[in-house]
């Protein structure tokens, strides 16, 4: 399903994608994400595809809030059958908590319910509307760290066997990691589309590097020469070789992956590495991070294959590993 959309207030915004499967909308707090869904479900003024011109409550469209809305004074089946008509209210809102496994919820209030129980009963409130697209704001904004891959797990599976396209947005990369399809947005516009696994690999700029969760994502100036170009880093007070795809005199952003830095004793350090000092330790299972500190900036390093690290260290930055973008005033 084709989405196109401008928004002029209270913010202006545009915004033209495709929706396919489970489509993740992955952009910074502030730029208007949750403002397009209430766009497509007809709850503030703009023009566009599809519904538009359509009062909101003839949109064939099921909308997840934020918190999902649920009604407190109101059980699971209550707050699904809200969105039914008919002397069948109770038996078809039973049978859309039975898809989303809450049948044995249903006489439960809202205040009973996990944050993944809560989301499910907004689903199955959101689907009794039979719409033709499914939108969800921040769906993983009140699950916690420990229960949220299973939750998206199962909310993807059910999402994907109701076979209604789906369009979630969110600031999480987590989400946008298991999406059929990914859209980033920056500065109010789309910047790139495409599967997960494509934009996670070839990102078009620091800024869709940052929205996707990349370490060490900086800002820097080249100079030198196009045969010996060197990026200055503002933040360390420092300066270093790059690639020969950098062209002098450009502002940049650069990246490199925390598993390519290396790590030298001081003592042993040449003029090109950057004399650093451990900030904090990040340790998740066999991976292991330092967060080093150089200058006023924050460098993370993949130390998980070392025995030990140096008291006194410095790091180098193998000039092929290091990905920059130019920058756009």
């Amino acid at each position: 399903m084709r989405v196109d959309y401008t928004i002029e207030r209270p913010i202006a915004l545009q915004a033209t994608f495709d929706v396919e499967g489970f489509t993740v909308l992955l952009g910074a707090s502030g730029e208007g994400k949750s403002l397009l869904l209430r766009a497509i479900a007809g709850l503030v003024p703009a023009h566009g595809e599809p519904f538009g011109g359509m009062a909101a409550q003839h949109r064939a469209v099921g909308y997840l809030p934020q918190g999902y809305a649920l009604f407190p004074h109101l059980n699971a089946w209550q707050n699904v059958a809200f969105a039914l008509r008919g002397a069948q209210r109770r038996e078809q809102a039973l049978q859309l908590l039975e898809r989303v496994h809450m049948a044995e919820f249903a006489e439960h209030y809202p205040a009973m319910l996990s944050g993944g129980q809560q989301q499910r009963v907004a689903l199955a409130r959101a689907l009794a509307r039979r719409p033709q697209l499914l939108l969800l704001d921040e769906p993983t904004s009140a699950l916690d760290p420990v229960t949220r891959d299973d939750v998206i797990a199962e909310l993807i599976a059910e999402v994907h066997d109701f076979g209604i396209p789906t369009l979630a947005v969110s600031h999480d990369p987590h989400l946008a990691a298991v999406a059929d399809r990914l859209v980033l947005m920056h500065d109010r516009k789309i910047i790139q589309m495409g599967t997960p696994e494509t934009v996670y690999a070839h990102p078009v700029s620091g800024a869709a590097a940052r929205l996707l969760g990349y370490r060490n994502v900086h800002r820097g100036q080249v100079i030198g020469t196009l045969e010996a170009p060197r990026v200055v880093w503002p933040d360390s007070g420092m300066s270093f070789p790059i690639g020969r795809q950098a062209i002098p005199g450009s502002d940049v952003d650069w990246t490199i992956a925390p598993e390519a830095i290396r790590v030298v004793d001081a003592q042993e350090a040449s003029a090109d590495d950057l004399p650093a000092s451990v900030e904090v330790r990040h340790v998740n299972g066999c991976r292991t991070l330092l967060g080093l500190r150089c200058g006023q900036a924050r460098l993370w390093i993949d130390v998980s294959g070392h025995a030990s690290v140096p008291e006194s260290l410095a790091v180098h930055l193998p000039p092929e590993a290091i990905r920059c973008w130019k920058r756009n005033p």
